[in-house]
């Protein structure tokens, strides 16, 4: 079976536009890994980010990362028509999908739940709110699995009636620019994915190298 190649089917898509551009609620998960997302997508749609997060299970820095991705969008050239929506904040959802997954490790199973539960929730408020195309800017980071999360987000937009963009940010030097727009606009880089399972094992790991 051939894989897919999903940034060629976003560039694919897009390459049928008119001027007239379509809606797109683009989950967001931080403003570092929106950054060159932001210099891209809304030269093709009608962007409206859209910030659930309930992994981020402390409040300190689930409005850290918030604040980051609002100040973004005030200071970027490429996002003057960019909308900001921020859903309910509930971590109680987070540990819901999570119950029985803590002990998983990253990018396993509570890893595609937490997806699962995000891109959800993104895909009934794009249905609910008319909304064209739904997509995430996950699939930037070179540690998640793309493939995952577009066939999570495929699902999650099929069982509401939207339609799912395709991506692989990371592709194109996505990854890289990111980075360097991080730079230039002084971002807040988190260490760590926003679970506190996560952030656990991120210490576990740091102290066993400490200990060699």
């Amino acid at each position: 079976m051939n894989q897919r190649n999903y940034q060629k089917e976003l560039e694919s898509l897009i390459k049928g536009f008119g001027e007239n551009k379509p809606s797109l609620l683009l989950h967001s998960c931080c403003a570092p890994c929106s950054s060159y997302v932001f210099t891209y997508l809304p030269k093709y749609f009608a962007v409206t980010d859209y910030f659930y997060n309930p992994n981020i299970t402390a409040p300190e820095e689930y409005e850290m990362r918030r604040e980051e991705i609002k100040r973004l969008i005030r200071e970027m050239p490429d996002t003057q028509s960019v909308k900001f929506v921020e859903a309910e904040y509930q971590p109680k959802e987070f540990f819901e999908a999570a119950k029985g997954l803590e002990s998983c490790p990253e990018g396993g199973e509570r890893c595609a739940a937490c997806f699962r539960l995000r891109l959800r929730k993104s895909a009934a408020y794009a249905a609910e709110h008319h909304y064209e195309y739904v997509t995430t800017t996950l699939t930037i980071s070179p540690l998640k699995n793309a493939a995952l999360i577009n066939r999570i987000g495929e699902e999650a937009a099929s069982e509401f009636g939207v339609r799912w963009l395709p991506s692989d940010f990371k592709k194109k030097n996505g990854y890289r620019i990111s980075t360097e727009l991080s730079e230039t606009y002084q971002l807040y880089r988190q260490n760590y994915c926003g679970c506190v399972f996560s952030k656990r094992q991120d210490l576990d790991a740091a102290l066993m190298r400490s200990m060699k």
